[in-house]
């Protein structure tokens, strides 16, 4: 098969390397990526304004399928175009991305079909009614854009937000950028993520998996776009209980139900970002896509043949019969100094053929060579462990950072025996 890939992130090397395990890649590519570009049998840079170069080479190089992975790629009309011109696409249109792209269509899913794990939330347009609301609530929330903010948009009272005058401020702010803004009661508990295939009506889950956003150790500093992920060996986490994945997994079935139901069908990869609460799973947000980092752990762990499943979802013939390797994983990104606030852009080398059955390096948001890469002011590398437990898969992780020589930031953290005990412990 000849499948065509539009994206160029860590995620999209983890999509390419399943890809050519068994059929030909061809890719459309938004930064140079050194390890998709030498994966691909041809490739040409992403042009948002010329979609018409996108079909040329997609005809031309005879596509049978094509995967769309980015969301701010997503949230353009490529793939509506792309099924105009009869290339058959596993991404959500735009119109299904909304579920996304905007957390208010979000917020009305679940509140119209009474989805449980809806949180408390209001949408403000103007300061009169934001000092309203302020003045007449108390307790804590949080203070979101309604689009895309890549990881960074969200701000927390009690977190990034000292107190209710900087949540109005903040608040401001988007209004007078978006029009509107999200005010969101804060929720407590452990977050974690459950990403699904789905072609409309039927839906197969992948393996839980946990994102560290802040950018320091501890969970500590700003939010970042992930610094690492985790994943478990028996597919969940061990701080979660059956009935909390097994909650999560029904609003996410219910959600892709819902869009049916509105004319809305969902065909792609889905994903929710829960948290478990005194109160049970609430829903922090709904995306539709692979997750950056989580979707590169579990695409690691994946035994099926993702071009078999691309085509299930197009053609609405998914199965439940997508396997998944029973083993832990520990992502942890390198960065360049500075992330999250003032980066600088840097060369990073890396020693050959470093990669293992126990340990895999994918390419992220960078150029140049294999063994030597120029940074961007985003992600780098992500770097994988693969263990029977998530300590052993985090110093997996840790042993091969000899092999990386340069000027980057890592958070060591992630994965650790220290840090998965006390989460089991509260």
């Amino acid at each position: 098969m000849n499948v065509l890939l539009i994206g160029s992130g860590g995620r999209e090397d983890a999509v390419a390397r399943k890809i050519v395990e068994k059929d030909n890649l061809y890719s459309v590519i938004t930064n140079e990526n050194p390890s998709i570009i030498d994966l691909s049998q041809e490739y040409i840079k992403y042009n948002e304004n010329n979609f018409n170069e996108i079909i040329k080479f997609s005809n031309e190089n005879k596509i049978d399928i094509a995967f769309v992975s980015p969301d701010e790629i997503l949230n353009t009309d490529l793939v509506n175009i792309l099924r105009e011109n009869h290339i058959p696409v596993a991404s959500p249109s735009k119109k299904a991305a909304m579920i996304e792209t905007s957390k208010e269509y979000m917020r009305y899913i679940m509140d119209k079909y009474k989805i449980k794990g809806n949180i408390e939330n209001k949408i403000i347009n103007n300061y009169d009614s934001l000092n309203k609301f302020f003045n007449g609530n108390d307790g804590e929330y949080a203070i979101k854009p309604i689009g895309l903010t890549g990881g960074k948009g969200v701000k927390v009272m009690g977190l990034q937000l000292k107190n209710r005058e900087e949540a109005i401020d903040y608040a401001k702010t988007i209004i007078n950028k978006d029009g509107k803004v999200l005010i969101e009661k804060r929720e407590t508990g452990e977050e974690f993520s459950i990403q699904a295939f789905s072609d409309g009506k039927n839906i197969v889950y992948m393996p839980v998996a946990q994102d560290y956003k802040r950018l320091y150790e501890g969970d500590n500093g700003p939010n970042t776009g992930g610094m690492g992920s985790i994943t478990d060996k028996n597919l969940s986490l061990p701080f979660l209980s059956d009935k909390t994945v097994e909650d999560a997994k029904k609003i996410l079935n219910d959600i892709i139900t819902s869009m049916r139901k509105e004319d809305n069908e969902f065909k792609g990869v889905i994903y929710g970002q829960f948290m478990a609460t005194e109160n049970g799973v609430k829903v922090i947000e709904i995306n539709s896509r692979l997750a950056d980092p989580e979707g590169i752990n579990v695409l690691t762990l994946l035994k099926s043949n993702i071009v078999d499943i691309f085509l299930d979802i197009y053609s609405g013939t998914l199965k439940n019969n997508i396997k998944f390797e029973n083993k832990s994983t520990v992502l942890k990104y390198i960065v360049p100094p500075g992330y999250g606030m003032e980066p600088v852009e840097t060369e990073l080398r890396i020693k050959d053929n470093i990669e293992n059955n126990n340990f895999k390096l994918y390419y992220a948001s960078v150029s140049g060579e294999l063994t030597k890469i120029k940074t961007t002011k985003s992600r780098s590398l992500a770097l994988i462990g693969i263990a029977d437990s998530i300590y052993e898969a985090s110093d997996i992780v840790e042993s091969n950072l000899k092999n990386i020589t340069g000027n980057y930031y890592i958070r060591h953290d992630i994965g650790t025996r220290n840090m998965i005990e006390n989460k089991i412990k509260l």
